[in-house]
């Protein structure tokens, strides 16, 4: 029966949302991708970056699906923007973007000594540049946590951004201990929004492991948003789910809500579905409970931006009234996000910050003595949810927090994430010869 759902996934069709490279350094992203190429060389020309900058690259997911276009920067503040006008978004990808701007901003200190600071280097804006014995790691540590705060306060109900914050801070507190100056830092900053780059797309793999035992052969998957390759650096949370269990032949078909008022799902999550291949239908979001009374969904499956330890959900504002519906129509309803994702700082949902979006989100011009409500998140009680699909397996919400652990290292983070995934394919041999 699942052989008859077997569906040919075509990952390689999906764009990668961020990525971070070196100017003038060698890049599969750089040479594989000609517009990625011709507008890192439109910014070199125009801005004069020298050899060696960092610079950060960002699929401006406004102009999607109509134009697939790549924003490349050296500018901290280009990025936080970016953040902040949903050019990237989602909880996974913008928490690299928030460590790749604190790494931005660190590279303003990189030195060079004064007899070597040709003039090409002195046309490029940057807000530091000194000489080796100028460096003030005092003013340098002020100056990145003070960013680090207005990075993270960009977006501030999905954790990620902050956690990501956060990690790169603890880098450059380590490295300032053991005595680095702005250039080693720099290039270890450069090295961890590689690995998080890395590090993401293996966690969400795992999460597409652990949810596909989930789902029975040809099911009817529903989902709300984008939690797609979109929004991390490359797999998906929730469509990573469905990409998994497509290859194994058990998803007949994707219900796509439209999401309003932004459309994330009519303009991301239907065009990426169809890049992969898998067959998808679009929904208007007041469809959603007609279609599950009428006994077509199989399971709903959404991504999030933060989790209360009980397992209160933010996501994107229509999820709590989704998984309501969910309820009484008794379809499953699963979170799918990365174990990062639950904040076990906050006992439940009411203490998650809800970030308010612009009226013109809504309404192109507001009519005089009208307001405009428009939250970007809502919160799920955990009662309502079914399971969390995490990278270290699927869990209840009384059992979250099995999962709080002390903070790892990132290289005990990235082997941990391949792990995850090889457990998993264990388990689905497992469950395979046991069902032979």
């Amino acid at each position: 029966m699942g052989n008859d759902a077997h569906i040919d996934v075509r990952l390689d069709r999906l764009p990668r949302s961020v990525m971070m490279v070196r100017v003038g350094e060698p890049s599969s992203f750089v040479t594989d991708n000609a517009t990625v190429a011709s507008v890192l060389a439109a910014y070199m020309a125009e801005s004069n970056v020298p050899l060696g900058t960092p610079v950060f690259f960002m699929l401006d997911q406004r102009a999607l699906p109509e134009e697939e276009r790549y924003i490349c920067t050296a500018d901290w503040r280009v990025v936080v923007d970016a953040i902040k006008t949903l050019i990237v978004r989602g909880a996974p990808a913008i928490g690299i973007a928030g460590a790749a701007a604190v790494a931005l901003r660190a590279a303003e200190f990189t030195w060079a000594n004064v007899e070597d600071m040709n003039d090409s280097i002195g046309k490029v804006y940057r807000t530091y540049i000194s000489d080796g014995g100028g460096f003030d790691p005092s003013m340098y540590w002020s100056a990145l946590e003070f960013a680090a705060d207005m990075i993270a306060e960009a977006r501030p109900t999905a954790v990620s951004l902050r956690n990501g914050c956060d990690r790169a801070l603890a880098m450059v507190r380590r490295d300032l201990h053991e005595g680095a100056d702005a250039l080693d830092i720099s290039f270890d900053l450069f090295d961890l929004v590689c690995l998080m780059i890395e590090e993401d797309e293996r966690i969400n793999r795992a999460i597409g492991l652990a949810g596909a035992a989930y789902l029975k052969p040809n099911s009817r998957v529903l989902t709300y948003c984008n939690a797609g390759s979109l929004a991390t650096a490359f797999y998906g949370t929730a469509l990573g789910v469905v990409y998994t269990a497509a290859g194994q032949g058990k998803v007949e078909r994707v219900f796509a809500c439209e999401t309003r008022p932004v459309n994330q799902g009519a303009r991301l999550t239907i065009w990426e579905l169809a890049l992969a291949g898998v067959p998808t239908t679009l929904l208007c979001d007041n469809m959603q409970a007609s279609l599950m009374a009428q006994g077509e969904v199989d399971a709903v499956i959404v991504g999030a931006d933060r989790i209360a330890a009980n397992g209160d959900v933010a996501n994107k504002i229509g999820t709590y009234e989704l998984a309501i519906v969910a309820a009484h129509n008794n379809v499953p309803f699963y979170v799918a996000a990365p174990v990062s994702t639950i904040d076990f700082s906050l006992s439940n949902g009411s203490g998650i910050p809800i970030e308010q979006r612009p009226p013109t989100e809504v309404i192109g011009e507001v009519p005089e003595g009208v307001s405009v409500y428009n939250p970007s998140f809502d919160v799920t009680p955990a009662s309502l949810v079914t399971a969390f699909i995490t990278e270290r397996g699927v869990y209840l919400s009384d059992e979250l927090e099995e999962l709080a652990v002390p903070l790892q290292t990132d290289e005990e983070r990235f082997d941990a994430a391949a792990q995850a995934i090889h457990d998993a394919q264990g388990a689905l041999q497992q469950a395979a010869a046991f069902m032979q």
